[in-house]
């Protein structure tokens, strides 16, 4: 396990941790180890959920009608010359 030190922690900031930490019948460092944890993984998009967020970021731009290049004839393929197999010097 890995282990991080928080520094410059406000005041208010400590007696509300120590405060909703007693409220859940845990230590502060459970609690700072539950509210991490919990803001970790409701932000980490899911992939349904990141193509929601890209197309609801560019909806207001309309769709977008791309033209298609015209299909070409297949070329016949080369001829190769057969029945000598090259030198392996």
């Amino acid at each position: 396990m890995s282990s991080i030190t928080i520094r410059n922690l406000g005041d208010t900031v400590k007696h509300n941790l120590r405060v909703r930490a007693a409220l859940h019948g845990r230590s502060m460092e459970d609690e700072a180890r539950t509210i991490l944890r919990n803001a970790v993984e409701q932000d980490a998009p899911s992939g349904a959920a990141l193509v929601q967020r890209i197309r609801a970021r560019f909806a207001a731009l309309g769709d977008v009608d791309l033209l298609q290049p015209p299909r070409e004839a297949m070329r016949e393929p080369p001829e190769l010359p057969t029945g000598h197999a090259p030198d392996s010097a």
